[in-house]
């Protein structure tokens, strides 16, 4: 399948038609959109860090007149509350957030869409509710082994080592040694001037190292943005507890999901998600097809790999 071959743009901006806040536990809130055609195929987007967030632009990747678009914000994440909040929050909590919302929206089944962290989930789910997934478009595979998150911390300086510098001195010296445990401690804490350069110097750090080439749009998101909390605090919340699953586990459970077309999107240069983890999982899943973007790195925003994923959901429609 060659995606690439011609250049998509996003669809223009939309509004929801629909949304509401979900009491999930008694103590989160997940906030829930709908747009597009209320009669069209579903489909459900899923945020990436854990704890980004979504937002209106991601509703651009599917063709309004066809899909029905589903969007909600992970527990601590974006408009859902309580904000940053890590209490009850698991990769299991997650799973079972998004079988709650199928059944409160009454869907029967939807197409699963995601990238980077939202690609773990998108996955995570259709192990757990296989016969309620049509189909998956993933983008930047993360299967949250301890080899990738190693990269993450520690062997993506050998690609950008004054990125990586720059986060690691953002510590005292006598606890660079212990990265995620430190940034952890920081970002826990509930004073914002404690918590809010930690979340600013690891934001920064992932953002810088997310694009092919540099953009200075992400520096300024960044600085000036309320969602950088989440995703510093989130993210080193589930780094610490290896995501809430054991080493390997999609590897162990792919037979779950092995009869499920999916179309994997990967950034040839994709530093925070590298390649071998796609082609990896791909050689081993026969109903799926890998595309190579090859002038992308991570961000589902740069154009190339824009295009690619509006291309995937043109695509799903052909059947």
């Amino acid at each position: 399948m060659d995606l690439t071959s011609t250049t998509y743009n996003l669809y223009p901006d939309i509004a929801a038609y629909s949304n509401g806040m979900l009491d999930l536990d008694g103590h989160h809130l997940m906030y829930w959109e709908i747009s597009g055609n209320p009669e069209g195929v579903p489909v459900i987007f899923l945020h990436g860090g854990p704890g980004a967030g979504a937002s209106p632009s991601h509703r651009r990747f599917f063709d309004p007149e066809y899909y029905k678009i589903i969007i909600f914000d992970q527990r601590g994440s974006g408009r859902s509350q309580p904000f940053a909040e890590t209490a009850g929050n698991t990769t299991q909590h997650l799973v079972s957030d998004m079988e709650t919302l199928r059944q409160y929206l009454e869907i029967d089944r939807w197409l699963v869409f995601g990238g980077s962290w939202g690609s773990s989930l998108g996955l995570a789910y259709g192990i757990a509710y296989p016969d309620r997934v049509l189909g998956f478009i993933l983008r930047g595979i993360f299967l949250c082994t301890s080899r990738e998150l190693d990269w993450f911390l520690h062997g993506i300086k050998t690609v950008f080592p004054q990125e990586w510098q720059e986060f690691c001195s953002f510590l005292p010296d006598e606890e660079q040694d212990e990265l995620l445990y430190s940034y952890h401690k920081r970002l826990i804490n509930p004073d914002h001037f404690i918590n809010g350069p930690a979340a600013c110097a690891w934001s920064q750090f992932e953002g810088s190292c997310s694009t092919l080439l540099p953009d200075t749009r992400t520096r300024a998101f960044i600085n000036s943005g309320r969602t950088f909390l989440a995703l510093a605090r989130i993210e080193a919340h589930y780094f610490l507890n290896d995501f809430f699953l054991p080493d390997n586990y999609f590897y162990r459970y792919l037979d779950k999901i092995i009869d499920i077309p999916a179309t994997i999107i990967q950034g040839r240069y994709d530093m925070i998600c590298p390649i071998l983890t796609a082609y990896e999982y791909w050689r081993r899943w026969p109903r799926a097809n890998l595309v190579v973007v090859p002038d992308a790195g991570h961000s589902a925003m740069e154009p190339s790999l824009r295009s690619v994923l509006v291309a995937a959901t043109e695509n799903f429609k052909r059947g």
